[in-house]
Protein backbone atom coordinates (compact mmCIF):
# COMPACT_ATOMS: atom_id res chain seq x y z
CA UNK A 1 0.00 0.00 0.00
CA UNK A 2 1.14 3.12 -0.52
CA UNK A 3 0.13 6.65 1.03
CA UNK A 4 -1.09 9.68 -1.07
CA UNK A 5 -1.51 13.33 -0.48
CA UNK A 6 -4.38 14.68 -1.21
CA UNK A 7 -4.06 18.74 -2.03
CA UNK A 8 -5.65 21.62 -2.08
CA UNK A 9 -6.30 22.42 -5.38
CA UNK A 10 -5.76 25.66 -7.63
CA UNK A 11 -9.11 27.53 -7.47
CA UNK A 12 -8.33 30.08 -10.12
CA UNK A 13 -7.03 33.73 -10.28
CA UNK A 14 -5.87 35.50 -7.06
CA UNK A 15 -7.57 32.20 -5.05
CA UNK A 16 -4.44 31.33 -2.72
CA UNK A 17 -6.06 30.21 0.54
CA UNK A 18 -9.61 28.40 2.02
CA UNK A 19 -11.32 27.52 4.81
CA UNK A 20 -12.35 24.41 5.56
CA UNK A 21 -16.66 24.21 6.23
CA UNK A 22 -16.85 20.47 6.38
CA UNK A 23 -15.31 16.36 5.66
CA UNK A 24 -17.95 14.59 3.88
CA UNK A 25 -15.90 11.22 5.21
CA UNK A 26 -14.65 10.84 8.13
CA UNK A 27 -10.55 8.86 9.21
CA UNK A 28 -11.36 5.26 7.92
CA UNK A 29 -13.43 5.79 5.09
CA UNK A 30 -12.97 4.59 1.85
CA UNK A 31 -13.62 6.81 -0.73
CA UNK A 32 -13.56 6.70 -4.87
CA UNK A 33 -12.11 8.21 -7.62
CA UNK A 34 -14.03 12.04 -8.21
CA UNK A 35 -15.80 10.92 -4.74
CA UNK A 36 -15.90 14.75 -3.21
CA UNK A 37 -14.65 14.62 -0.15
CA UNK A 38 -14.39 17.92 1.46
CA UNK A 39 -16.40 21.17 1.28
CA UNK A 40 -14.11 24.38 1.11
CA UNK A 41 -15.03 28.14 0.86
CA UNK A 42 -13.23 31.33 -0.36
CA UNK A 43 -13.97 34.82 -0.82
CA UNK A 44 -15.78 34.31 -3.86
CA UNK A 45 -17.35 31.05 -3.31
CA UNK A 46 -18.25 27.30 -1.73
CA UNK A 47 -17.20 24.28 -3.63
CA UNK A 48 -16.38 20.72 -3.11
CA UNK A 49 -12.88 19.06 -3.30
CA UNK A 50 -13.24 15.47 -5.30
CA UNK A 51 -10.17 13.19 -4.96
CA UNK A 52 -8.29 12.03 -8.10
CA UNK A 53 -7.83 8.83 -6.52
CA UNK A 54 -9.54 5.94 -4.70
CA UNK A 55 -8.08 4.67 -1.51
CA UNK A 56 -8.61 5.08 2.38
CA UNK A 57 -8.52 8.17 4.43
CA UNK A 58 -5.91 7.52 6.85
CA UNK A 59 -5.62 11.10 8.11
CA UNK A 60 -7.29 14.57 7.66
CA UNK A 61 -4.26 17.37 8.29
CA UNK A 62 -6.91 20.72 8.15
CA UNK A 63 -9.43 20.40 10.42
CA UNK A 64 -13.19 22.64 10.40
CA UNK A 65 -12.43 26.27 9.87
CA UNK A 66 -8.84 25.42 9.38
CA UNK A 67 -7.42 27.48 6.38
CA UNK A 68 -5.29 25.56 3.42
CA UNK A 69 -3.02 27.15 1.11
CA UNK A 70 -3.67 26.55 -2.50
CA UNK A 71 -0.91 23.05 -3.14
CA UNK A 72 -1.07 22.42 0.60
CA UNK A 73 -1.78 18.84 1.92
CA UNK A 74 -5.28 18.27 3.15
CA UNK A 75 -5.52 14.73 3.61
CA UNK A 76 -3.49 11.42 3.56
CA UNK A 77 -5.01 8.97 1.80
CA UNK A 78 -4.28 5.45 1.58
CA UNK A 79 -3.67 3.88 -1.74
CA UNK A 80 -2.93 0.43 -3.69
CA UNK A 81 0.30 0.69 -5.02
CA UNK A 82 4.24 1.60 -2.89
CA UNK A 83 5.92 4.37 -1.89
CA UNK A 84 4.54 8.19 -1.53
CA UNK A 85 2.58 10.03 -4.09
CA UNK A 86 0.83 13.65 -3.60
CA UNK A 87 -1.05 15.19 -6.56
CA UNK A 88 1.28 17.77 -8.65
CA UNK A 89 0.57 21.80 -7.84
CA UNK A 90 2.51 24.16 -9.33
CA UNK A 91 3.31 26.88 -7.12
CA UNK A 92 4.76 29.98 -7.09
CA UNK A 93 8.35 30.50 -5.49
CA UNK A 94 8.47 33.19 -3.18
CA UNK A 95 10.51 35.26 -2.48
CA UNK A 96 12.98 36.24 0.21
CA UNK A 97 11.06 35.45 3.99
CA UNK A 98 12.22 36.00 7.49
CA UNK A 99 13.66 33.07 9.28
CA UNK A 100 11.45 31.19 11.33
CA UNK A 101 12.19 32.91 14.83
CA UNK A 102 11.30 36.24 12.78
CA UNK A 103 8.16 34.88 11.53
CA UNK A 104 7.23 33.16 15.04
CA UNK A 105 7.73 36.39 16.73
CA UNK A 106 5.24 38.32 14.00
CA UNK A 107 2.46 35.56 13.78
CA UNK A 108 2.15 35.12 18.07
CA UNK A 109 1.00 38.69 18.43
CA UNK A 110 -1.75 38.20 15.64
CA UNK A 111 -3.63 35.18 17.53
CA UNK A 112 -4.36 37.51 20.01
CA UNK A 113 -4.33 41.35 18.42
CA UNK A 114 -7.85 42.90 17.72
CA UNK A 115 -8.14 43.90 14.36
CA UNK A 116 -7.58 47.80 13.21
CA UNK A 117 -10.23 49.59 11.29
CA UNK A 118 -7.50 49.50 8.57
CA UNK A 119 -10.33 49.22 5.41
CA UNK A 120 -9.17 48.67 1.20
CA UNK A 121 -10.49 49.26 -2.01
CA UNK A 122 -12.19 46.78 -4.22
CA UNK A 123 -9.06 47.31 -6.98
CA UNK A 124 -6.65 45.60 -4.23
CA UNK A 125 -6.98 41.98 -4.15
CA UNK A 126 -6.12 40.47 -0.89
CA UNK A 127 -6.56 37.10 0.75
CA UNK A 128 -8.45 37.26 4.06
CA UNK A 129 -5.28 36.06 6.06
CA UNK A 130 -3.63 38.74 4.10
CA UNK A 131 -6.08 41.60 4.71
CA UNK A 132 -6.42 40.24 8.19
CA UNK A 133 -2.88 40.86 8.98
CA UNK A 134 -2.51 44.01 7.20
CA UNK A 135 -5.43 45.28 9.64
CA UNK A 136 -3.59 44.01 12.97
CA UNK A 137 -0.11 45.77 11.64
CA UNK A 138 -1.92 48.89 10.98
CA UNK A 139 -0.66 48.15 6.99
CA UNK A 140 -2.18 51.16 4.84
CA UNK A 141 -2.82 50.87 1.42
CA UNK A 142 -0.19 52.43 0.10
CA UNK A 143 1.92 50.64 2.27
CA UNK A 144 0.60 47.38 0.34
CA UNK A 145 0.84 48.28 -3.40
CA UNK A 146 4.61 49.30 -2.46
CA UNK A 147 4.92 45.13 -1.70
CA UNK A 148 6.14 43.11 -4.51
CA UNK A 149 3.95 39.63 -4.65
CA UNK A 150 5.22 36.30 -4.94
CA UNK A 151 1.84 35.07 -5.79
CA UNK A 152 0.02 33.89 -9.32
CA UNK A 153 -0.38 37.73 -10.75
CA UNK A 154 1.79 39.36 -8.75
CA UNK A 155 -0.65 39.00 -5.75
CA UNK A 156 0.73 38.96 -2.44
CA UNK A 157 1.24 36.38 0.01
CA UNK A 158 1.36 35.88 3.42
CA UNK A 159 5.21 34.88 2.98
CA UNK A 160 5.44 38.60 1.70
CA UNK A 161 3.04 40.34 4.28
CA UNK A 162 4.73 38.84 7.26
CA UNK A 163 8.41 39.68 5.52
CA UNK A 164 7.69 43.42 4.98
CA UNK A 165 6.42 43.11 8.39
CA UNK A 166 9.75 42.01 9.75
CA UNK A 167 11.85 44.97 7.63
CA UNK A 168 9.03 47.27 7.99
CA UNK A 169 11.31 50.03 9.46
CA UNK A 170 13.56 50.07 6.19
CA UNK A 171 10.72 49.91 3.63
CA UNK A 172 10.35 52.62 1.37
CA UNK A 173 6.86 53.27 1.13
CA UNK A 174 6.16 54.17 -2.46
CA UNK A 175 3.44 57.20 -3.45
CA UNK A 176 -0.25 55.19 -5.41
CA UNK A 177 -2.53 57.01 -6.51
CA UNK A 178 -5.97 55.91 -4.87
CA UNK A 179 -9.03 57.71 -4.54
CA UNK A 180 -10.22 59.16 -1.27
CA UNK A 181 -12.57 56.60 0.60
CA UNK A 182 -15.49 59.19 2.25
CA UNK A 183 -15.23 58.27 6.53
CA UNK A 184 -18.30 58.49 7.86
CA UNK A 185 -18.94 57.87 12.01
CA UNK A 186 -22.11 57.10 12.75
CA UNK A 187 -23.10 55.48 16.03
CA UNK A 188 -24.08 52.40 16.22
CA UNK A 189 -27.84 51.95 16.73
CA UNK A 190 -29.43 50.72 19.85
CA UNK A 191 -31.44 47.19 18.87
CA UNK A 192 -33.90 46.30 21.46
CA UNK A 193 -34.35 42.38 21.70
CA UNK A 194 -38.16 41.62 22.89
CA UNK A 195 -39.39 38.39 24.05
CA UNK A 196 -40.09 35.90 21.41
CA UNK A 197 -37.74 37.59 19.01
CA UNK A 198 -35.04 35.60 17.53
CA UNK A 199 -31.39 36.12 16.83
CA UNK A 200 -30.11 34.80 13.76
CA UNK A 201 -26.04 35.02 13.22
CA UNK A 202 -25.50 36.19 9.90
CA UNK A 203 -23.58 32.91 7.68
CA UNK A 204 -20.50 33.42 5.94
CA UNK A 205 -21.64 34.56 2.34
CA UNK A 206 -24.38 36.73 4.08
CA UNK A 207 -21.22 38.98 6.20
CA UNK A 208 -19.55 39.31 2.74
CA UNK A 209 -22.54 40.25 0.62
CA UNK A 210 -23.14 42.76 3.36
CA UNK A 211 -19.31 44.17 3.29
CA UNK A 212 -19.64 44.31 -0.63
CA UNK A 213 -22.60 46.34 -0.35
CA UNK A 214 -22.03 48.67 2.09
CA UNK A 215 -18.18 49.56 0.35
CA UNK A 216 -20.12 49.66 -3.25
CA UNK A 217 -22.31 52.40 -1.83
CA UNK A 218 -19.28 54.34 -0.30
CA UNK A 219 -17.22 53.71 -3.42
CA UNK A 220 -19.64 55.05 -6.03
CA UNK A 221 -22.16 57.87 -6.28
CA UNK A 222 -25.31 55.70 -7.49
CA UNK A 223 -27.49 57.44 -10.20
CA UNK A 224 -30.44 55.33 -11.90
CA UNK A 225 -32.22 55.65 -15.25
CA UNK A 226 -35.63 53.86 -15.70
CA UNK A 227 -37.10 52.89 -19.34
CA UNK A 228 -40.51 50.93 -20.22
CA UNK A 229 -39.74 47.94 -23.01
CA UNK A 230 -42.06 47.01 -25.31
CA UNK A 231 -40.38 43.02 -25.77
CA UNK A 232 -43.82 41.41 -27.37
CA UNK A 233 -41.74 40.19 -30.35
CA UNK A 234 -39.28 38.79 -27.93
CA UNK A 235 -41.78 36.85 -26.27
CA UNK A 236 -43.18 35.89 -29.45
CA UNK A 237 -39.64 34.60 -30.62
CA UNK A 238 -39.05 32.49 -27.79
CA UNK A 239 -42.28 31.21 -27.53
CA UNK A 240 -41.67 29.91 -30.84
CA UNK A 241 -38.48 28.56 -30.57
CA UNK A 242 -38.11 27.30 -27.13
CA UNK A 243 -39.76 23.60 -27.51
CA UNK A 244 -37.60 23.13 -30.85
CA UNK A 245 -34.59 23.91 -28.89
CA UNK A 246 -34.96 22.30 -25.97
CA UNK A 247 -35.43 19.12 -27.91
CA UNK A 248 -32.35 20.05 -29.84
CA UNK A 249 -30.10 20.49 -27.16
CA UNK A 250 -31.71 19.23 -24.02
CA UNK A 251 -31.52 22.45 -22.40
CA UNK A 252 -34.56 25.06 -21.25
CA UNK A 253 -34.24 28.57 -23.81
CA UNK A 254 -35.48 31.47 -20.97
CA UNK A 255 -35.15 35.23 -21.58
CA UNK A 256 -31.97 35.77 -20.40
CA UNK A 257 -29.45 34.82 -23.14
CA UNK A 258 -31.82 37.25 -24.99
CA UNK A 259 -30.85 40.02 -22.55
CA UNK A 260 -27.73 39.26 -22.85
CA UNK A 261 -27.01 39.82 -26.24
CA UNK A 262 -28.97 42.96 -26.10
CA UNK A 263 -26.81 44.38 -23.47
CA UNK A 264 -23.70 43.16 -25.13
CA UNK A 265 -24.58 44.84 -28.32
CA UNK A 266 -25.40 47.90 -26.54
CA UNK A 267 -21.41 47.62 -24.66
CA UNK A 268 -20.35 47.73 -27.89
CA UNK A 269 -22.21 50.59 -28.70
CA UNK A 270 -20.64 52.26 -25.80
CA UNK A 271 -17.63 50.90 -24.65
CA UNK A 272 -16.63 53.14 -21.73
CA UNK A 273 -19.56 51.53 -19.89
CA UNK A 274 -17.14 48.41 -19.92
CA UNK A 275 -14.22 50.07 -17.91
CA UNK A 276 -13.15 50.30 -14.07
CA UNK A 277 -11.53 52.77 -12.17
CA UNK A 278 -7.96 52.59 -10.40
CA UNK A 279 -7.44 55.53 -8.31
CA UNK A 280 -7.31 58.61 -11.63
CA UNK A 281 -6.99 56.20 -13.73
CA UNK A 282 -9.86 54.47 -16.10
CA UNK A 283 -9.14 50.81 -16.97
CA UNK A 284 -11.56 50.69 -20.42
CA UNK A 285 -11.82 46.51 -20.44
CA UNK A 286 -10.93 44.69 -23.89
CA UNK A 287 -13.36 41.68 -22.79
CA UNK A 288 -17.38 41.78 -21.86
CA UNK A 289 -17.57 39.50 -19.27
CA UNK A 290 -21.72 39.56 -17.98
CA UNK A 291 -22.09 39.01 -14.18
CA UNK A 292 -25.09 36.94 -13.83
CA UNK A 293 -26.36 38.01 -10.25
CA UNK A 294 -28.21 34.10 -8.67
CA UNK A 295 -30.85 33.41 -6.05
CA UNK A 296 -29.45 30.96 -3.83
CA UNK A 297 -31.66 28.30 -2.21
CA UNK A 298 -30.62 29.53 1.29
CA UNK A 299 -31.95 33.46 0.25
CA UNK A 300 -28.07 34.25 -0.51
CA UNK A 301 -26.92 35.93 -3.74
CA UNK A 302 -24.20 35.37 -6.17
CA UNK A 303 -22.91 36.54 -9.45
CA UNK A 304 -21.32 34.08 -11.89
CA UNK A 305 -19.96 35.11 -15.07
CA UNK A 306 -19.94 34.63 -18.66
CA UNK A 307 -16.89 35.15 -19.82
CA UNK A 308 -16.51 36.58 -23.06
CA UNK A 309 -20.24 36.59 -23.79
CA UNK A 310 -19.66 39.09 -26.96
CA UNK A 311 -18.02 35.75 -28.64
CA UNK A 312 -20.79 33.11 -27.72
CA UNK A 313 -23.82 33.06 -30.03
CA UNK A 314 -27.77 32.96 -29.04
CA UNK A 315 -27.14 28.75 -28.12
CA UNK A 316 -23.64 29.38 -26.64
CA UNK A 317 -25.36 31.89 -24.42
CA UNK A 318 -28.06 30.05 -23.28
CA UNK A 319 -25.91 26.98 -22.36
CA UNK A 320 -23.40 29.12 -20.75
CA UNK A 321 -26.27 30.43 -18.26
CA UNK A 322 -27.86 27.04 -17.77
CA UNK A 323 -24.69 25.92 -16.79
CA UNK A 324 -23.73 28.83 -14.58
CA UNK A 325 -27.33 28.95 -12.81
CA UNK A 326 -27.33 25.26 -11.72
CA UNK A 327 -24.09 25.00 -10.41
CA UNK A 328 -24.23 27.87 -8.75
CA UNK A 329 -27.47 26.56 -6.67
CA UNK A 330 -25.80 23.03 -6.32
CA UNK A 331 -22.64 24.39 -4.69
CA UNK A 332 -20.44 23.17 -7.76
CA UNK A 333 -19.11 26.79 -8.74
CA UNK A 334 -15.63 27.26 -9.26
CA UNK A 335 -13.79 30.53 -7.62
CA UNK A 336 -12.64 31.64 -11.62
CA UNK A 337 -16.33 31.14 -12.42
CA UNK A 338 -17.24 34.43 -10.10
CA UNK A 339 -14.40 36.42 -11.02
CA UNK A 340 -13.89 38.83 -13.58
CA UNK A 341 -16.93 40.50 -14.51
CA UNK A 342 -17.57 43.67 -16.36
CA UNK A 343 -20.95 44.41 -16.34
CA UNK A 344 -24.00 42.76 -14.20
CA UNK A 345 -27.74 42.54 -15.14
CA UNK A 346 -29.68 41.21 -12.50
CA UNK A 347 -33.46 39.85 -13.33
CA UNK A 348 -35.72 40.84 -10.20
CA UNK A 349 -38.55 40.19 -12.55
CA UNK A 350 -38.42 36.91 -11.76
CA UNK A 351 -39.54 37.32 -7.99
CA UNK A 352 -42.53 39.45 -9.89
CA UNK A 353 -40.75 43.01 -9.04
CA UNK A 354 -41.65 45.76 -11.76
CA UNK A 355 -38.27 47.32 -11.03
CA UNK A 356 -35.51 47.67 -8.75
CA UNK A 357 -32.59 49.76 -8.00
CA UNK A 358 -29.07 47.82 -7.73
CA UNK A 359 -26.08 48.64 -6.33
CA UNK A 360 -23.27 48.56 -8.18
CA UNK A 361 -20.82 45.62 -8.03
CA UNK A 362 -17.18 46.69 -7.42
CA UNK A 363 -15.27 47.19 -9.22
CA UNK A 364 -17.80 47.80 -12.24
CA UNK A 365 -19.13 51.13 -13.03
CA UNK A 366 -22.62 49.83 -14.23
CA UNK A 367 -25.67 47.17 -13.57
CA UNK A 368 -28.93 46.51 -15.32
CA UNK A 369 -32.08 45.30 -13.30
CA UNK A 370 -35.04 44.04 -15.24
CA UNK A 371 -38.06 43.98 -13.99
CA UNK A 372 -41.66 41.31 -14.89
CA UNK A 373 -42.94 41.02 -18.11
CA UNK A 374 -46.18 41.82 -17.97
CA UNK A 375 -49.26 42.48 -20.12
CA UNK A 376 -50.73 45.55 -20.69
CA UNK A 377 -52.81 47.74 -22.74
CA UNK A 378 -50.44 50.18 -25.07
CA UNK A 379 -50.87 52.79 -27.66
CA UNK A 380 -49.14 52.22 -31.26
CA UNK A 381 -48.94 53.91 -33.63
CA UNK A 382 -49.94 52.76 -36.82
CA UNK A 383 -50.66 53.57 -40.65
CA UNK A 384 -54.46 54.56 -40.03
CA UNK A 385 -53.92 56.24 -36.72
CA UNK A 386 -53.20 55.48 -33.13
CA UNK A 387 -54.30 52.41 -31.77
CA UNK A 388 -54.39 50.54 -28.09
CA UNK A 389 -53.50 46.92 -28.09
CA UNK A 390 -52.36 44.28 -25.40
CA UNK A 391 -48.13 44.37 -25.10
CA UNK A 392 -46.07 42.65 -23.18
CA UNK A 393 -44.10 45.28 -21.55
CA UNK A 394 -40.84 45.20 -19.07
CA UNK A 395 -38.70 48.53 -16.93
CA UNK A 396 -35.13 48.34 -16.79
CA UNK A 397 -33.49 50.43 -14.35
CA UNK A 398 -29.65 51.27 -15.17
CA UNK A 399 -27.96 52.43 -12.21
CA UNK A 400 -23.98 54.07 -12.94
CA UNK A 401 -21.21 55.24 -11.19
CA UNK A 402 -21.39 59.18 -11.52
CA UNK A 403 -17.96 59.28 -10.96
CA UNK A 404 -17.44 58.53 -14.68
CA UNK A 405 -20.88 57.68 -16.37
CA UNK A 406 -22.76 60.59 -17.18
CA UNK A 407 -26.47 60.79 -17.46
CA UNK A 408 -25.96 60.96 -21.03
CA UNK A 409 -23.50 57.93 -21.43
CA UNK A 410 -25.77 55.92 -18.84
CA UNK A 411 -29.20 56.73 -20.65
CA UNK A 412 -27.88 56.07 -23.91
CA UNK A 413 -26.65 52.63 -23.48
CA UNK A 414 -29.89 51.74 -21.89
CA UNK A 415 -31.90 53.59 -24.84
CA UNK A 416 -29.92 50.93 -27.13
CA UNK A 417 -30.97 47.86 -24.92
CA UNK A 418 -34.47 49.07 -25.13
CA UNK A 419 -34.06 49.48 -29.12
CA UNK A 420 -32.67 46.56 -29.67
CA UNK A 421 -35.17 44.28 -27.43
CA UNK A 422 -38.29 46.36 -28.89
CA UNK A 423 -36.72 45.83 -32.38
CA UNK A 424 -36.13 41.68 -31.38
CA UNK A 425 -36.53 39.91 -35.26
CA UNK A 426 -38.73 36.99 -34.70
CA UNK A 427 -36.27 35.21 -37.82
CA UNK A 428 -33.52 35.59 -35.71
CA UNK A 429 -31.89 31.93 -35.16
CA UNK A 430 -30.63 30.25 -32.58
Amino acid sequence: MAEYKLLLPSMGEGVMEATIITWLFNEGDNVKEDDSVVEIATDKVDSDVPTPVSGKIVKILKQKDEVAKVGEAIAILEIEGEGAASEEVKTETPAATPDADTLKAIEEPLQTTAASNVEFSGDLYLSPLVKSIAQQENISETELKSIKGSGLEGRITKEDILAYVANRGNQPVQQAASTPKPTVSAPAATISVSAGDEIIPMDRMRKIIAENMVKAKQIAPHVTSFIETDVTNVVKWRNKNKAVFEKREGEKLTFMPIFVKAVVKAIQDFPMINVSINGENIIKKKNINIGMATALPDGNLIVPVIKNADQLSLSGLAKAINDLAYRARNKKLRPEDTQGATYTISNVGSFGNLMGTPIIPQPQVAILAIGAIVKKPAVLETADGDVIAIRNLMFMSHSYDHRVVDGSLGGMMLKHVHDYLENWDLNTEI
